[in-house]
């Protein structure tokens, strides 16, 4: 089963400022079909994730308020579907 680990955990932002989340995962998740299935929930239009293989990053750039919630990352490439419980 692939191990997902996310950090950090939490974490405080003043509006305006940008915000980084990263994700890795204890196995590659590129896929023999040449994609990476790695999904970030609760995704918006200032929101971006990139990362390939074991590491992934999610960024928010000017942080608003209404984004406050729990952010987290899911692995698809192997099943069963990982997830890093908050």
């Amino acid at each position: 089963e692939i191990v997902m680990t996310q950090t950090p955990l939490s974490l405080s932002i003043t509006p305006g400022e940008q915000a980084s989340n990263s994700c890795r995962s204890s196995q590659s998740l590129l896929y023999s079909d040449g994609y990476t299935y790695l999904y970030w929930f609760l995704q918006k239009a200032r929101f971006s994730g990139r990362g390939s293989g074991t590491d992934f990053t999610l960024k928010i750039s000017r942080v608003e308020a209404e984004d406050v919630g729990v952010y987290y990352c899911l692995q698809d490439a192997q099943d069963p579907p990982t997830v890093l419980q908050p």
